[in-house]
């Protein structure tokens, strides 16, 4: 946080035109959310800019607090500060991969559906972000791939999400089986792009729609 504020501060006394905080959609996930299933939640949580997060430790805490130093500086200096709240798009394997039962590859693939880009898309989103930071003010942007789930699947992706996934991807159970793969059986949360899409003109172009296609470029060729 202090990092931030330093750049803040050199930002307003340098007469920089535009400011982008990369943050983290991890913010709003608080204990219950992450406890998933297995903690009694009853639907997927469907997440957009407009909730009151709970961060649950102190990577969460520090990052929205940094949010908070943006819209200051806005306020106070004018300074056009845009905070993106990026997904998963680090190359490394999860941290919590011995609990994962999919392998990485197939781990990601899934991700793509509610919470994860590819850091092309990434890098793609503070482009967008340094065009539109001086139209925009001050914003918050969730910056994830488009899921195809709209918040009344919510119920049905935490108790059962295969079925919800095939009935958006019919192909999607016959090329995972022979790639080897699976689909998570809960899915707890899902993260809602669309602000980003209407309000920052950005969307994500890999999307769970192109692994299923890498998948059957993979089949023909076989």
């Amino acid at each position: 946080m202090r990092g931030t504020l330093n750049l803040l501060d050199a930002a307003v006394l340098s007469g920089v035109q535009r400011f982008v905080f990369t943050s983290t959609t991890s913010l709003m996930i608080s204990k219950a959310i992450r406890a998933g299933l297995t903690g009694g939640a009853r639907k997927a949580a469907w997440l957009t800019e407009e909730i009151s997060p709970e961060p649950r430790n102190i990577y969460g805490v520090t990052k929205l607090s940094a949010e908070h130093l943006c819209r200051l500086y806005h306020i106070q200096s004018g300074l056009p500060a845009i905070v993106l709240r990026t997904a998963r798009f680090f190359p490394e394997a999860d941290d919590m991969a011995h609990a994962i039962d999919q392998s990485d590859a197939n781990t990601k693939a899934n991700e793509l559906l509610f919470r994860r880009l590819t850091v092309e898309d990434a890098a793609e989103a503070h482009v967008a972000a340094l065009e539109k930071a001086p139209q925009l003010g001050f914003d918050v942007f969730i910056i994830s791939a488009p899921t195809p789930f709209r918040p009344d699947d919510c119920e049905a992706l935490i108790a059962d999400a295969p079925p919800v996934v095939a009935r958006y991807f019919p192909e999607f159970p016959a090329l995972y089986a022979r790639k080897g793969w699976t689909m998570f059986s809960s899915i707890d949360r899902v993260y809602d792009a669309s602000r980003a899409r209407d309000r920052l003109g950005f969307v994500c172009k890999t999307r769970f729609a192109a692994v299923l296609a890498g998948l059957a470029v993979e089949e023909d060729r076989a």
